[in-house]
């Protein structure tokens, strides 16, 4: 089983802000392959599909972002899987739009969402695709820029991350993570 989580904030009011480019990448690679986010369980939209006799979860939890441990870990107790059957995807201030980055592992960076989920399972074993959203030109408070909008020249870099990490969560349906980490961390 694998599950492919992508973090944001619900609601018209955050859709196209940076922070929730884990929704964006969910939304494409959802559109991509003809599948729904239509059912909801545990605060979080998902889906469940199944790829090569393996089933496979996508989940958008509507907790907020600060509170993403709370979805994801029920989806695990519920669905009996292990911490190393997720992959979540989350904004990466620290890579510039257009970038993406996979790990197998790894600390929370700064990052609320993947702090609460470190902190739901006590455990930070889980795959990570970070997608680059760069850091403000300008003088500003990290909350205002994570929930800004992409400036206009940005919005080809972002489209082109958001569809490489759809083309990596694809490639993970295919094949072993180490080897979509070498071919998409190039």
């Amino acid at each position: 089983m694998k599950c492919i989580v992508g973090l944001g904030n619900p609601g018209k009011k955050y859709e196209k802000t940076r922070h929730n480019i884990g929704f964006m990448v969910i939304d494409h690679l959802a559109a991509n392959n003809h599948w729904e986010l239509k059912q909801e369980k545990f605060k979080t939209l998902y889906t469940i599909e199944h790829i090569n006799g393996e089933k496979v979860l996508l989940l958008k939890p509507q907790t907020y972002m600060n509170l993403s441990g709370e979805a994801v870990r029920a989806f695990a107790d519920y669905y009996d899987f292990d911490i190393g059957d997720f992959l979540v995807i989350y904004d990466d201030l620290d890579l510039p739009p257009g970038k993406i980055r996979l790990r197998q592992k790894g600390g929370h960076g700064g990052h609320n969402g993947i702090r609460n989920i470190i902190d739901h399972f006590q455990d930070k074993s889980f795959k990570r695709l970070r997608v680059g959203i760069g850091r403000p030109d300008v003088p500003m408070s990290v909350i205002d820029y994570v929930l800004g909008t992409f400036d206009k020249e940005q919005l080809d870099s972002v489209q082109e991350s958001i569809d490489k990490a759809a083309k990596a969560c694809e490639a993970w349906f295919e094949r072993p993570f180490q080897e979509v980490m070498n071919d998409f961390n190039q």
